[in-house]
């Protein structure tokens, strides 16, 4: 590691509330940078994954947002240009001036473990988050200015901000989908006529779709009381017994105690209605108990929680 290093401020030298060290890595932070400075496609590669908010170091976040503004314009980085670019910012000294510019080449000899230094960067910045929100809910819940309900929420709104720190893992380079896409392709086409998905239980259906498709956002629309509810529920019984396939129900309108019988009627071959009235056969019971046993195994989960939200989900 090179020897000059800007000053640290009493914010980087600040621990958590617990008395512990905050989370980041100094080394990881110093990589990324120098990569940048020995290779243009490094910078690329860490401009797509990092933010200058993820580093711990004011004066590392100066040299990335700098280091981002030459590669926007087109021009190339190297000592040189940096130095040119934080004397317009006004932030050579704030970020360690040329002695520490110069040093950061020699951190590492290569450029070619960017993206994995980048990704310490950003996982060290993902916990500091988590840290400020958990402070932060900590301290709404012993205030009590609040209900439990709107800590709650408060809380699921901050922690999805900090998920969304992790947003540039949902990019991949279209070179790294094609092969993969290629070689789906042909096993497509080696299986002529397969289910290539979860079946439905439905034949024309499953003829139509080959089956639920990994990704596949389906929504199922009609007039209320058409049967909505029934085929959704055909559709997880058939898969959690006929294929094992593991099902998660969320149910906004109906109880799990309701979703259950209506399942134990359907595997069972028994008259709903009969059973919501009490006036079951003789013969229903046995019919019950063998459905009973084959659900008992299915690997299936309801949650019927109240006013259940996406993030929750």
């Amino acid at each position: 590691m090179t020897s000059a290093s800007p000053a640290v401020s009493s914010t980087e030298r600040a621990s958590d509330f617990t008395g512990r060290q905050t989370p980041w890595s100094n080394e990881a932070e110093q990589a990324v940078l120098g990569a940048m400075l020995l290779d243009q496609d490094a910078a690329l590669k860490a401009a797509e994954l990092l933010d200058d908010v993820m580093f711990y170091r004011e004066g590392h976040r100066l040299l990335f947002r700098s280091m981002l503004a030459l590669t926007e314009r087109g021009d190339v980085i190297d000592p040189v240009t940096l130095r040119d670019e934080l004397l317009r910012r006004g932030d050579l000294d704030r970020s360690g001036g040329m002695e520490y510019l110069g040093g950061l080449i020699d951190v590492v000899p290569t450029a070619a473990n960017v993206e994995y230094h980048a990704k310490i960067v950003r996982d060290k910045a993902v916990l500091r988050r988590l840290i400020e929100a958990a402070t932060s809910i900590i301290q709404d819940a012993y205030e009590g200015r609040a209900t439990s309900v709107e800590v709650l929420d408060n809380a699921e709104h901050r922690v999805f901000q900090v998920a969304q720190l992790r947003r540039a893992e949902e990019f991949v380079r279209l070179k790294e989908l094609i092969w993969p896409t290629m070689e789906r392709i042909e096993q497509l086409h080696t299986n002529q006529g397969a289910l290539t998905g979860v079946a439905s239980g439905f034949n024309d259906l499953d003829r139509l779709t080959a089956g639920f498709q990994r990704g596949d956002f389906v929504i199922v629309a009609a007039r209320p009381s058409m049967g909505k509810t029934a085929f959704a529920l055909n559709v997880v019984q058939h898969a959690a017994i006929e294929r094992n396939v593991g099902i998660a129900v969320f149910s906004l309108e109906m109880s799990k105690e309701q979703l259950v019988q209506r399942l134990l009627c359907s595997e069972g071959l028994v008259d709903a209605s009969r059973l919501r009235r009490g006036q079951l056969h003789d013969d229903d019971y046995p019919k019950l108990a063998r459905a009973a046993g084959l659900l008992g195994t299915a690997p299936i989960w309801i949650d019927d929680s109240a006013m259940l939200s996406p993030l929750a989900m």
